[in-house]
């Protein structure tokens, strides 16, 4: 088969004219997509798993590369298993639930591999199995459901001909901001999640509260978060809406009785053009303004602002896991780069003699100072900035080079800034914890030029999706 385009004007994307018929998916690559190769010709395909023979429609085509999606299935992967959820493949969530779970971590496995190969291009040592995740359902600890007055209506709601309410609160269909699915049972966080947003859900369409117009940025009710403690038992929702309204007060009261357990219950009125609140103020209207977590008998403040890792049983692995590669004896000055709450720096704290946290985020380091003030932990201190602001070559004069540098960088990884940084105070010894291996082997190249990796180990936090957690230990050459 010839694959054709139309060219729209000289510099619009080639849209095809054609499809490519019974072609085999060959591997699973970056960001969960699958790969095919055809007449020299690169395509990243979604929706399907290496094995299956499908039909393809071309949906965008690059200089290097097309992407595309199956029209037809002519043969199945012996890779798949049954989806257990009923949104899989209209939710943008979850979207290896058609794999088995061996077969995941596998190709997680090998993507941290493959791009610390290609794009680091630094030497490895042996890179051991990934650490699987104890859960691989209703790991999450917090989630976010939108509102919208004009839900997704699937394609079997269409053919069945029923009319449905259009009021939903649920998730983004994939790659459509405006489009929200409604859920009736997500399979990522522990009851009472699902209770909670069903019945907030049905309170709201039967007293007719305005639900969010997100095209137009209008309506009352905006978004939903959700946040569970596995280890304690705490339980925090946060109702955002777009202005003030007389029914906000008598929905959190049936909130609120409804639901007992409810140990934080909290509101924002939030007018911006994102849901993003960091910068807005958060009314507790119920029970504490945080919620706690445990781990190693440290007990830790999660506030509505708080970034806290996702998969709490997963996060305590992990925390061991940068402990270790740290190899601390209790004589070690620590810097804690992207600190966030300062979880990792009071989880070390014990076994360093000082720890000093920077973070972004103003009220996250407020998080850290009193997660280490309930813990008794008084060999930490935290700081608020930019990084590559804040770590200044007065800022370590200041308070010494570091015996360890432990960084946990967002998936962009690290400002060019902040390497030229670590390569210039020349710690003995990094430990790099990521969330993008991509990003992570771009700064191992950089970082290349003083030291070398010398241990690697790639952890799954988040089963049935393409994410991946890795932890790098580095020393000086």
């Amino acid at each position: 088969m010839v694959l054709t385009f139309a060219l729209v004007n000289k510099t619009a994307k080639k849209i095809p004219a054609d499809a490519l018929r019974e072609v085999e998916i060959t591997d699973m690559v970056a960001e969960g997509k699958c790969l095919v190769r055809h007449n020299n010709m690169v395509i990243f395909v979604t929706g399907v798993a290496p094995g299956d023979v499908v039909d393809l429609r071309v949906t965008k085509a690059k200089k290097n590369f097309l992407e595309a999606v199956p029209t037809r299935f002519h043969k199945y992967s012996e890779l798949r298993v049954e989806p257990f959820c009923q949104h899989f493949g209209t939710c943008g969530g979850c979207k290896w639930q058609h794999i088995g779970y061996d077969t995941q971590l596998k190709y997680k496995q090998q993507q941290v591999e493959d791009t610390l190969q290609r794009i680091g291009k630094v030497a490895l040592p042996e890179i051991p199995q990934i650490l699987p995740s104890a859960e691989r359902t209703y790991y999450r600890n917090k989630l976010e459901f939108t509102f919208s007055h004009n839900g997704w209506i699937t394609n079997e709601q269409i053919q069945s001909g029923e009319e449905f309410d259009r009021r939903v609160l649920g998730f983004h269909t994939p790659a459509r901001f405006d489009k929200i699915i409604d859920v009736e049972h997500c399979w990522l966080q522990p009851e009472p999640s699902n209770s909670i947003r069903l019945a907030i859900r049905d309170y709201t369409r039967d007293n007719d509260l305005p639900f969010n117009d997100l095209v137009k940025q209008t309506g009352f009710l905006r978004n939903l978060i959700i946040r569970t403690a596995n280890t304690t038992g705490d339980l925090m929702v946060i109702v955002q809406c777009y202005y003030r309204h007389d029914a906000l007060e008598p929905l959190l009261d049936y909130v609120y009785e409804k639901f007992p357990q409810i140990t934080s219950l909290n509101y924002v009125i939030n007018d911006k053009g994102n849901e993003t609140f960091h910068d807005l103020e958060v009314t507790c209207y119920k029970g504490e303004p945080y919620i706690h977590e445990e781990m190693e008998g440290l007990r830790f403040c999660v506030g509505p602002k708080s970034f806290y890792q996702t998969n709490s049983e997963g996060a305590y692995n992990l925390y061991k896991l940068t402990r270790d590669f740290a190899q601390l004896t209790g004589n070690e000055l620590v810097y804690d780069l992207y600190t966030g709450a300062g979880t990792i720096a009071n989880f070390v704290a014990r076994q360093a003699k000082h720890v000093v946290g920077v973070e972004y985020v103003v009220s996250a380091v407020k998080d850290a100072y009193l997660n280490s003030e309930i813990n008794g932990i008084k060999n930490t201190e935290f700081y608020a900035g930019d990084m590559k602001d804040v770590l200044s070559a007065e800022f370590i004069a200041q308070h010494g080079r570091p015996d360890v540098v432990i960084t946990d960088p967002p998936r962009a990884g690290m400002h060019p800034d902040v390497v030229a940084r670590l390569l210039e105070m020349r710690a003995p010894r990094i430990v790099y914890v990521s969330c993008n291996p991509a990003t992570q082997a771009r700064d191992l190249e950089l970082l290349d030029e003083a030291y070398k990796v010398t241990r690697v180990q790639p952890v799954d936090m988040f089963p049935h999706t393409h994410h991946v957690e890795n932890v790098v230990a580095l020393e000086l050459k």
